[in-house]
């Protein structure tokens, strides 16, 4: 039997989103097998560090894998990101 998250773990992941780039972010990596981080500034068409810095708050909340790559870092949706991104398609459609 999964053991259920406890409350705090929750919030843990849902602070990770808690911001439109970050909710763009998931969604852009979720319509991509893997995708590097200059990739993901210019189709946001927003600054590098600011993706950077996002990147590395979804990574810390469990939503997304690194995989570094010669001078690229490419994301990926962890499990846990997967389950988000379905989550906020549904309330696309709402």
């Amino acid at each position: 039997m999964k053991k259920l998250k406890t409350a705090r773990q929750m919030e843990h992941h849902l602070k990770g989103i808690s911001n439109h780039y970050r909710i763009e972010i998931l969604l852009l990596i979720g319509r991509h097998e893997s995708i590097t981080l200059e990739t993901i500034a210019s189709t946001l068409e927003a600054n590098e560090k600011t993706i950077g810095e996002h990147t590395r708050r979804l990574y810390q909340a469990g939503l997304i894998s690194k995989k570094y790559n010669g001078k690229y870092v490419e994301h990926r949706l962890s499990p846990y990101g997967k389950n988000f991104v379905r989550f906020l398609k549904s309330l696309q459609t709402l």
